[in-house]
């Protein structure tokens, strides 16, 4: 077991991190553990979990989040290493061997790094003292003013220990690593000056001495512009020794990498005049130069080509669309010596959308175009630059026994004999931008256009291409492509299934031109035939082949050039029956890590196998999908049971965020795959946004766990959205919830069966399908007993004292609760307990006992709920409101509902606050509340 404080504050185990939670909880972790064993009290507690006021229930928060970090340290066998978290009176403790703790570990090794005799050993110590951190101290804690005061003393140590790890580089004559230990952390804080002085002293020291100044140059203007102060005398003093040249031979010990003077006899400076370190140079004044004739190049005959050059192949044909990026390449040509880097998919009709606007306007290249495949993506040989470079050479009037024999001779021609052209290079089927650099023209007038299936990120950076990225056809380019080469009078006659075959092929139009030329040599088929052709899936990569050309052709080309790595994460990614995927689904089908994933995506969306459709989500098209499932069929089974078990941790990790106070649902399936890392959610937003935006690819892949017979996993994985069922309730939430209650069936798992029956009672109880609620939640108490699952029974007993009350049999109901109540109190479980009396509690405000409704909801206070629970919260203040109004206290049960209605609308639970907004309709006009009412339920509809 070890604790972490310098990183993301986490408590490691032999079996991984374990899951913390919410940031508060993380937060309270790290105040303990910053005083470590000693005892941290209740007022400190809560001044390093809140900023501001804290909420009225604060002691009962962090006592809940003691509990639960009991829990899990007792859960990780705590015990055995020494470790316990202990109440002392009005304070807590976490006792624990100071080698367990990274910071104590960090401070231990500078005090050994000090009392070492020799440089050597004290680099390593110190570099064993940094290899501690994994990124900023206190990392996923609440940014309370305690905690950040810590972590800046925590950050202050590292930067002072990395200064001193050059001083050591220093004396060990090691300038270069000490340069590299100094540049990061000056480049992330620019205005600390003792990290300037030791990096311009290190490179200095290692004979990069433009950049020392440089450096001192930035670091200047920074403190002028931000500060509007000059520089202090430990920079000016490392700028004044560099300018006199002291220490650029390189000896170690010459000068220090801090403040100080240098050694008397080693100081020195150049002679006057001599031009030494850092004297001005003279240098030609600025000004009009006279225009310089060009002599004929000895190269050609006559000084210049014959005739325009034109190299290109014949414009396509049946070309649509695309007038957003023919825009975008005649904005990026118009640049000076334009690159412009056309990028996309195989298929997606790069080549063509090239030569289409290259054939546009022959006038804006006077002194011809140029063109070469260099075939990085085909199966037959590339071509070397030197063949590219003599065609070029040869189209434009150069003799070929004067072609350079050399790639660099030939490309300096080349260079030269464009300087004052205007002219245009098309560079089609690029591989990688070290294929192009030798091929672009010299000239300012020149426009260069490169096509690949790569991002060549290179190319972008070394000389400033312009991307312009090519994405599939919109659906009317795609049966306008269709209608080029079939005729429109065929396609007229069938819209829907034009339409229909554009979708299936994706928008690819390599696909499509496929399927046109399918069609046009059978002029007895329909279109319609050919859709239902390309709907089975199984088949529809070959029938999107013809002789040479097809989609499967030009995927396989694609991917060859990739690592073995990136190959085996396409292949897996093919299995997933979802929509979408991150760096964690990813490894969770390829069997890897997400560190390990995530790379392996960046190099498939290199080549255009992925998109990028969100930070950190990813997509692939229809038709490489299929491509890619073929890759390793194999491996389905495994890649399917990975991904879901990988749904199931993540779920779990989201649930418990969003709900601390909620009891896990149930126990993992015996046979259950962890996987090798588990998204951690910091607080509620997160994993609520985290169980949003994956509600679709969780619903599919429990429909591929039935499919596939993994019942276990199909219910657990629909059961554990129960947080966001919990928050927008009249979403549709049935069907999902009548696959999970089949699959519990499947297994005649009683358990499984109760709690389903339970959730999905309640939401058809809110839907207003009472008499289908009573159905399904009668046989759920029976169920949860049949299992041993109190709390089950409980659950059950108040989802159907819901719909009872709703039938209008409120003493039943309330008799209902009442056992649910028992039952919650004998396990004993505080939020169940707290959800009887939140129900009970309605209901007796509904019965006409407002006193009592009061009372039960002051109870439900009294145990929490947690600070993070906000539904919980808002119903309880909405009947505490109504109460206080039934009982004639009308001021207090405006105010509590307008409070409710607040938290509701701050946190965007709109059915709160359309329920807290209705109820004070009922006693207001306030133009306010009926505009909020107004909006809520707007957005619910919208949402909805």
């Amino acid at each position: 077991m070890e604790f972490r404080l310098l990183g993301t504050v986490c408590v490691d185990t032999l079996t991984g991190p374990l899951p913390l939670g919410p940031a508060k909880r993380r937060s309270l972790l790290a105040a303990l553990l910053l005083h470590a064993n000693t005892p941290v009290s209740m007022a400190r507690l809560t001044d390093c979990l809140w900023d501001d006021e804290p909420p009225l229930h604060a002691r009962t928060v962090i006592q809940g989040h003691v509990s639960r970090l009991r829990a899990l340290l007792v859960g990780a066998d705590a015990q055995a290493y020494g470790v316990e978290l202990a109440t002392l009176g009005d304070a807590y403790v976490l006792r624990a061997p100071e080698t367990l703790l990274d910071s104590q570990r960090f401070e231990e090794l500078l005090m050994l790094a000090r009392e070492q005799r020799g440089p050597a050993d004290t680099v390593l110590m110190l570099k064993e003292a940094l290899s501690l951190w994994q990124g900023p101290a206190l990392t996923g804690t609440f940014a309370s003013a305690p905690l950040q005061a810590a972590a800046h003393a925590l950050e202050e140590s590292r930067l002072s220990t990395v200064e001193q790890l050059a001083r050591a580089y220093g004396k060990l004559g090691e300038h270069h690593r000490a340069a590299a230990a100094l540049r990061a952390e000056a480049v992330a804080h620019p205005m600390r000056e003792s990290l300037a002085a030791a990096l311009m002293t290190a490179l200095h020291r290692s004979g990069r001495q433009s950049e020392a100044l440089d450096c001192f140059h930035r670091t200047r203007r920074l403190l002028a512009d931000e500060l509007g102060v000059d520089p202090g005398r430990e920079l000016a003093d490392a700028y004044a020794r560099i300018l006199r040249g002291e220490g650029s031979t390189g000896a170690p010990g010459t000068f220090a990498y801090a403040s100080g003077k240098a050694p008397a006899d080693e100081a020195g400076t150049a002679a006057p005049g001599t031009g030494g370190p850092g004297a001005p140079q003279a240098v030609a004044p600025r000004g009009p130069v006279a225009p310089t004739q060009v002599p004929p190049s000895p190269y050609t005959a006559q000084g210049a080509p014959a005739a325009v050059a034109d190299l290109l192949p014949r414009a396509p044909r049946g070309f649509h669309g695309r007038g957003a990026e023919l825009t975008a390449l005649s904005r990026a040509a118009a640049g000076e010596a334009p690159v412009c880097l056309v990028t996309g998919p195989a298929g997606v009709g790069k080549t063509a959308l090239a030569l289409h606007w290259a054939r546009r306007s022959p006038a804006a290249f006077p002194d011809g175009r140029l063109f070469a495949d260099l075939r990085g993506f085909g199966e037959t040989a590339e071509p070397t630059p030197l063949e590219v470079l003599r065609e070029f050479l040869l189209a434009l009037g150069v003799a070929p026994r004067r072609v350079p024999e050399s790639v660099a001779g030939a490309a300096a021609l080349f260079r030269s004999l464009t300087d004052r052209l205007s002219l245009l290079v098309v560079l089609d089927n690029a591989r990688d931008s070290a294929q192009v650099r030798p091929l672009l023209p010299g000239g300012a007038d020149c426009v260069t256009l490169v096509t690949s299936r790569h991002r060549l990120d290179g190319l972008i950076a070394s000389e400033a291409a312009v991307p312009v990225p090519v994405d599939v056809l919109e659906p009317p380019d795609g049966t306008a492509l269709l209608a080029g080469v079939l005729g429109e009078e065929r396609v007229l006659a069938e819209p829907v299934a034009a339409r229909r075959l554009a979708d299936l092929c994706g928008g690819l139009p390599l696909a499509l031109r496929v399927t046109a030329a399918r069609l046009a040599g059978r002029p007895q088929w329909t279109l319609a035939a050919m859709a239902d052709e390309l709907a089975d899936e199984r088949s529809r990569l070959s029938y999107l082949d013809v002789e040479d050309t097809g989609v499967s052709a030009s995927l396989r080309l694609t991917v060859q050039q990739l690592p073995p790595d990136a190959v085996h994460h396409l292949g897996r990614l093919g299995h997933h029956p979802g929509s979408h995927f991150d760096p964690y689904t990813a490894a969770a089908l390829a069997g890897s890590d997400p560190v390990t994933a995530g790379a392996a995506l960046e190099r498939l969306a290199a080549a255009h196998l992925v998109t990028e459709a969100g930070p950190g989500r990813w997509i692939l098209h229809d038709l490489v999908r299929l491509y890619a499932r073929g890759l390793d069929p194999s491996a389905a089974p495994n890649a399917l049971i990975g991904v879901l078990d990988h749904y199931i941790a993540t779920a779990l990790a989201a649930a418990d965020t969003a709900e601390p106070g909620g009891e896990p649902c149930f126990v993992l399936p015996d046979d259950f795959h962890a996987p090798v890392a588990t998204r951690d959610f910091t607080d509620r937003a997160e994993a609520m946004s985290w169980l949003t935006a994956e509600r679709e690819d969780l619903a599919l892949a429990a429909a591929a766990a039935r499919a596939a017979g993994l019942d276990d996993r199909a219910w657990r994985i629909i059961l554990l959205q129960w947080p966001h069922v919990v928050w927008r309730v009249r979403d549709g939430w049935a069907p999902v919830l009548e696959v999970a209650l089949a699959a519990a069936v499947a297994r005649e798992d009683p358990y499984a069966e109760s709690r389903v029956r339970n959730l999905l009672g309640w939401v058809l109880t809110e839907e207003g399908r009472t008499g289908e609620a009573v159905a399904m939640l009668e046989p759920s108490p029976g169920l949860a007993r049949l299992a041993d699952d109190r709390l089950g029974e409980a659950t059950a007993l108040i989802n159907l004292a819901l719909v009872q009350a709703e039938q209008g049999g409120l003493d039943m109901a309330m008799e209902g609760c009442a056992r649910a109540l028992r039952l919650a109190r004998e396990e004993p479980d505080a939020h169940t307990e707290m959800l009887a009396l939140q129900h009970l509690a309605r209901m007796q405000l509904s019965a006409g006992r407002p006193q009592d409704a009061l009372d039960s909801a002051r109870t439900a206070f009294d145990l929490g709920p947690e600070h993070e629970e906000t539904a919980r919260r808002v119903l309880l203040l909405t009947v505490s409101g109504e109460a206080r109004l039934a009982l004639g206290v009308e001021e207090e049960g405006v105010r509590l509902l307008d409070e409710a209605a607040t938290e509701a609308e701050r946190a965007g639970y709109d059915e709160g606050a359309l329920r807290a907004l209705e109820a004070l309709l009922r006693v207001t006009a306030s133009p306010d509340h009926v505009r909020r009412h107004t909006e809520a339920a707007r957005r619910l509809t919208a949402d909805g």
